[in-house]
């Protein structure tokens, strides 16, 4: 079963966020578009490449009303160890979320069990808590945040135009298509 337009499970998680330790759960998703972010592990490789890439788009998602988390096994404190040390990891400004139990990994499909560790997960969240984007990378892929955002920016266009879809490369101001059966065949 796939969990796209499924709601986000109950959790409650630590997080580090602008030089604090806060706390996140599934109500305080609610009400703005949310993207989870799921990366294997602090200090590695690809890792600070995404975030890094992530934080130089920020601004953004943020003008789009969604706010990223970046989420890994690790504890909120090597999150901030990393922030602390890290040139790339410094330009975080969202919240970075520990999972050291895979309750998070866990429910969003993303564990890899033997190595306690996340696969590369990208969930786009609706201000309703639902599911609507899912992308799974092997580790070794990284994503891209323009990408990212330009998906987000489709998933928001079709939630506020009921009965229009966005075709393949759509970008904002570009056409979309009102499937119908008039249209079957002509595409």
């Amino acid at each position: 079963m796939s969990l796209i337009n499924t709601e986000v499970k109950p959790f409650k998680a630590n997080a580090y966020h602008n030089g604090q330790f806060v706390t996140v759960t599934n109500e305080s998703l609610k009400g703005k578009w949310c993207v989870f972010v799921f990366y294997p592990a602090d200090f590695t490789f690809v890792c600070p490449t995404e975030l890094g890439d992530l934080a130089d788009n920020y601004a953004e998602f943020k003008k789009m009303g969604v706010e990223i988390y970046g989420i890994s096994t690790d504890t909120h404190f090597t999150h901030k160890a990393w922030h602390d040390t890290s040139d790339t990891v410094k330009k975080v400004q969202y919240p970075l979320v520990a999972d050291p139990t895979g309750l998070l990994s866990r429910n969003f499909e993303v564990m890899i069990e033997e190595e306690g560790l996340a696969l590369r997960g990208t969930f786009v969240i609706n201000p309703e808590g639902k599911i609507k984007i899912i992308e799974v990378h092997d580790n070794g892929i990284g994503r891209d945040a323009k990408e990212l955002l330009r998906k987000v920016q489709a998933a928001q266009y079709v939630a506020s135009h009921p009965g229009e879809v966005c075709p393949a490369k759509w970008t904002p101001g570009a056409a979309t298509l009102a499937p119908s059966l008039d249209l079957v065949g002509k595409i």
